[in-house]
C-alpha cells in the first residue's frame, strides 16, 4: 500500500493560522447578545417581572439516595432599583403554589391532594393561596455585582424571614418587545417545617434548597 507524503512542517504550522484567519470574519458577523453583565446598562425605575422568564426550581433530598425537583412558575411582582442606591432597592414577587410542577404526575397531585377525613393536608392542599416575598432591606456585595436580599416569606399560611443570596445576572433591552431588563440569579435554603409543610421528615429533607432566576421588564 502506498505511503502519502508527509506534510512540510511550514505548512503544519501555517493551516491553523489560515483556518482561524478564515474563521475570524464569521465569528465577527455573530450577533451579540442583548444583555450583558454590565451595570452601565441599567436604568433606574420600576420594573414588572417577566413572568414566562422568571421560575424558581426547588430541590429535596429523598430517602439520603438523591435530590428530588420541582418548579414553581408564573411569577409575577415589581422591582423597585436605582443603580445609584443599590440599598434602597426593593422587590415584592408573587408565587402561584397552585401550579407547582414535579416531573411525576402522582407527586404532583399528591403535593395539591386535600387532606383524608378531615386532616391536615400532607403538603399544601388544593387551592393554596399564592406564597409571596417582600424585601425588607438590600445589603449590596463588595463585588458590585451581588446583594443579600432580606425580606419576608409568606407559604402556606406562615410569613418567616427569609435572606436571599442575589447576583446580578445581565440588563439590556429585549429585543421582542424592547423593554429594557434585567435578570438576576438568587440562591436561598428554607425549612419546609418553618411553614407547617412536615410530611415525611426527615426521609424527604426538611431543608429545601431555592434556586431563583427572575427577568424584570420597565414597561
Amino acid at each position: 500500500m502506498p505511503t502519502l507524503p508527509k506534510m512540510p512542517r511550514a505548512l503544519k504550522l501555517a493551516l491553523p493560522l489560515a483556518l482561524a484567519a478564515a474563521a475570524a470574519p464569521m465569528l465577527a458577523q455573530m450577533p451579540e447578545t442583548p444583555g450583558k453583565a454590565d451595570k452601565a446598562r441599567v436604568t433606574a425605575g420600576t420594573y414588572t417581572a417577566d413572568a414566562s422568564h422568571s421560575l424558581i426550581g426547588w430541590k429535596v433530598n429523598h430517602l439520603g439516595f438523591n435530590d428530588y425537583f420541582g418548579l414553581f412558575g408564573d411569577v409575577s411582582g415589581t422591582l423597585t432599583l436605582d443603580p445609584a442606591k443599590p440599598a434602597d432597592a426593593k422587590v415584592s414577587v408573587k408565587i402561584p403554589v397552585a401550579k407547582i410542577m414535579t416531573a411525576s404526575p402522582g407527586l404532583t397531585a399528591h403535593l395539591l391532594k386535600p387532606g383524608a377525613d378531615g386532616k391536615p393536608a400532607d403538603f399544601f392542599g388544593p387551592a393554596p393561596a399564592d406564597a409571596t416575598f417582600v424585601s425588607t432591606s438590600v445589603v449590596p456585595g463588595a463585588d458590585g455585582m451581588s446583594a443579600t436580599v432580606n425580606g419576608d416569606l409568606t407559604l402556606n399560611g406562615v410569613t418567616k424571614p427569609v435572606a436571599i443570596a442575589a447576583t446580578f445576572s445581565g440588563a439590556g433591552n429585549d429585543p421582542m418587545n424592547k423593554a429594557a431588563t434585567v435578570g438576576f440569579h438568587a440562591m436561598t435554603t428554607i425549612k419546609r417545617s418553618d411553614f407547617n409543610v412536615k410530611y415525611g421528615i426527615p426521609f424527604v429533607s426538611d431543608d429545601v434548597k431555592l434556586d431563583i432566576t427572575v427577568a424584570f421588564e420597565k414597561k
